[in-house]
């Protein structure tokens, strides 16, 4: 439906200590304002779809206490120095559940940030589905799920921030479907609510802090640092993300209109040629002087414990690194680092970071996540390949270890962004390549890559340990060699 400018309505009352809907977008959009948009009105029929006898007086005590006509507030405003349309729940109504009318307001708010070009911030306080209307209000569902689809489709970021609680189809949909996803400290977030989980549930899997733990959320964000981290995030998702002063223009010349059709040429229309790529990293303090003389030696200096490693680069690379959490399945691998930063002149970068551990299909789901989303919003990737090679245990093998590496391959070869790799220690076997950018990866003099590590090819070929070092030599595994073989366009010293 078509969005309206609205009159400011009376703030909310907060409900149990928690902030209420427009509180919390105060919170977040400072003295910048917010101005408010309501949809075309729905006339329903009375108590409802379903005929709930008290349905309209429940809505009637409900607007009485907080002020408001809906569980949503929708509008625009800008928070850091982005523009984007916030979306708020006031839990104080009915508990922030979904409604037919809620779903105007949600597939409204969507609407205008595909209009306008704008990032989306979710403000997420709900308990699910309102039973007063039956499967009515559970299909709203499918309409929050087509709106965000079109806005995907359209490159155009989303963001939430769960406050508490955040239950049921509220957190599977406009929570959960977010790029990236910020919780309150303390607040319940899950699917189940706590009256329908199971009496002897682990309350910690429902919580912020456990889900974070899960690799569901990306950070527990203290609530006065929430204006920072989401204005420093709107920065960091690129193109999507209009600054307050071009807005507008930006908004008139690519403005889309709703629906899938049009959105992805919208979305050609605005990136003719495309980021530039990602500038490669500077060379941080070698562990030794030179390039290795032999395979061996190659090997024996990406697996020294005094070389650089992700951390160092990363800190170098970027003023402001703002860390995506986790595969979305319930892994985390924490010898893999994702993210998108800010380097010193504004521009954003994403990042996908081996640690020097054998990488988990936790990792690698994580690494396809980021790619993709980075894609998808017109910013450049860079990798930074160190492993001895992927996890390799049984439990790894449960956890679908080759499908999770062949989805970060596929990630790779389907990307339209630039991707730039720098090899800074092991390459080891496929694990390694997973990461890296055909045609665009460049190593340093403490790296190697290799078909497979020195010790097992040897073994494989039954071998003494005495030939390692020859068998590494006939690899070819050495940065020289590897750039003399078009492996790697560059060594980075």
């Amino acid at each position: 439906m078509p969005a309206e400018p609205a009159e400011p309505a009376a703030p909310s009352a907060p409900t149990s200590g928690r902030l209420s809907a427009r509180e919390t977008i105060a919170l977040l959009t400072g003295g910048a304002g917010f101005t408010e948009h309501r949809p075309t009105p729905r006339t329903l029929s009375p108590d409802g779809p379903l005929g709930w006898t008290g349905y309209d007086a429940a809505r009637e005590r409900a607007a009485e206490r907080t002020g408001e006509v809906e569980s949503v507030v929708y509008g625009t405003g800008v928070v850091g120095d982005r523009e984007c349309v916030l979306l708020s729940f006031e839990f104080g109504f009915l508990g922030g559940s979904l409604g037919q009318l809620t779903g105007d307001r949600l597939e409204a708010a969507y609407g205008l940030a595909l209009s306008r070009r704008l990032p989306l911030l979710a403000l997420v306080a709900t308990g699910g589905s309102r039973m007063q209307e039956g499967m009515v209000a559970l299909t709203q569902l499918q309409r929050v799920a087509a709106a965000s689809t079109r806005l995907r489709a359209a490159g155009l970021p989303q963001i939430a921030v769960v406050r508490d609680p955040t239950t049921g189809g509220g957190w599977a949909t406009v929570g959960a479907g977010a790029d990236v996803v910020l919780a309150l400290p303390g607040a319940q977030v899950g699917f189940a609510g706590s009256r329908v989980r199971p009496p002897e549930a682990d309350p910690y899997a429902y919580g912020a802090e456990g889900q974070f733990t899960a690799g569901q959320v990306d950070a527990v964000v203290p609530a006065g640092e929430l204006p920072g981290t989401v204005g420093l995030w709107l920065r960091a998702l690129g193109a999507g993300g209009a600054s307050r002063a071009g807005a507008g223009a930006e908004a008139r010349e690519t403005e889309a209109p709703q629906g899938g059709a049009g959105a992805p040429q919208a979305r050609a229309a605005a990136r003719v040629d495309g980021p530039d790529a990602a500038p490669l990293p500077r060379a941080q303090a070698s562990s030794a002087s030179g390039l290795p003389t032999s395979g061996r030696e190659a090997v024996e200096r990406a697996r020294s414990s005094q070389r650089p490693r992700a951390e160092a680069y990363l800190a170098d690379y970027f003023t402001v690194r703002l860390p995506l959490h986790g595969d979305r399945c319930g892994g985390t691998d924490p010898g893999l680092l994702t993210g998108f930063g800010l380097r010193a002149d504004g521009r954003p970068v994403a990042y996908v970071a081996q640690c020097g551990t054998p990488t988990r299909p936790a990792g690698y789901r994580a690494a396809a996540r980021t790619i993709r989303l980075a894609d998808r919003l017109g910013v450049p990737v860079l990798t930074l390949v160190d492993t001895p090679g992927a996890a390799n245990d049984a439990e790894a093998e449960r956890a679908g270890a080759g499908a999770a590496i062949a989805d970060t391959f596929a990630a790779i070869a389907a990307a339209r962004v630039p991707v730039t790799t720098l090899v800074i220690g092991e390459g080891g076997s496929g694990g390694a390549l997973a990461l890296a950018a055909p045609g665009n990866t460049h190593v340093t003099a403490d790296s190697y890559f290799s078909v497979i590590a020195p010790e097992l090819a040897a073994a494989i070929l039954k071998r003494p340990p005495s030939e390692t070092g020859a068998t590494a030599d006939q690899l070819r595994l050495r940065p020289q060699d590897l750039v003399e073989s078009g492996i790697a366009r560059s060594i980075i010293t």
